[in-house]
């Protein structure tokens, strides 16, 4: 069966849950499904003899601030029994949940808490959605598109309170100028090699009579 036979047969079964089906760089299946249908969607998956799709691999968020529903939420999942992937994506936005699919993976809590530590994405039914990656007090969610690249805080040791202190960011530059080259691109010639574009004659020269 061709990923594309295997993509129509999970639509038919699955019915209204896909919305989508197409294959990425001709070796990728992505099923792209409504919230309302994702457990269901995964539970054909990992339940029906013929996909077998037994294990959570991944699962992560993306961010497209210029979309009302703004985070796809991604789960990639592998079949031993049949040497297959699929990747099942799920559309939100910031206030809206998506159904927590620990109940069908238990190994999906670490990424739940991960997706809604970086992107703010609520998953309904996770009764453990902690921060993961960032401090307990930190404010906002840093992989979001809009999250500003210096962050809102800062981090130190205060000597005198002996202890970690946040503090509001503060630039020590008002701007900053970059060339973005790095030094392979920025340096023609290293320093010694300035003899490297000469001719041979013309380095005879230089070097005189030996």
């Amino acid at each position: 069966m061709t990923l594309q036979e295997l993509g129509a047969a999970i639509a038919e079964a699955a019915g209204p849950a896909v919305q989508e089906v197409f294959v990425e760089r001709g070796q990728e299946l992505v099923l792209r499904a409504t919230r309302q249908g994702l457990l269901p969607l995964m539970a054909l998956l990992r339940d029906e003899p013929r996909l077998a799709f037994a294990q959570l691999m991944d699962l992560c968020g993306m961010d497209h601030p210029e979309r009302p529903e703004r985070f796809d939420v991604v789960y990639n999942l592998l079949s031993l029994a049949h040497n297959r992937r699929v990747r099942v994506i799920v559309s939100t936005d910031e206030a809206t949940p998506v159904p927590s699919v620990v109940g069908l993976f238990p190994n999906a809590t670490w990424y739940e808490r991960e997706a809604w530590d970086m992107y703010g994405v609520v998953f309904e039914g996770q009764s453990d959605l902690r921060r993961l990656l960032t401090d307990y007090g930190f404010e906002g969610h840093p992989l979001r598109k809009d999250f500003p690249l210096t962050g809102h805080v800062e981090v130190r040791y205060d000597e005198t309170r002996k202890q970690v202190v946040y503090e509001p960011v503060a630039l020590t530059q008002d701007f900053r100028n970059f060339d973005f080259l790095s030094p392979w691109e920025g340096m023609t010639t290293l320093p010694g090699d300035e003899k490297v574009h000469l001719t041979r004659e013309q380095r005879g020269q230089l070097e005189g009579p030996q």
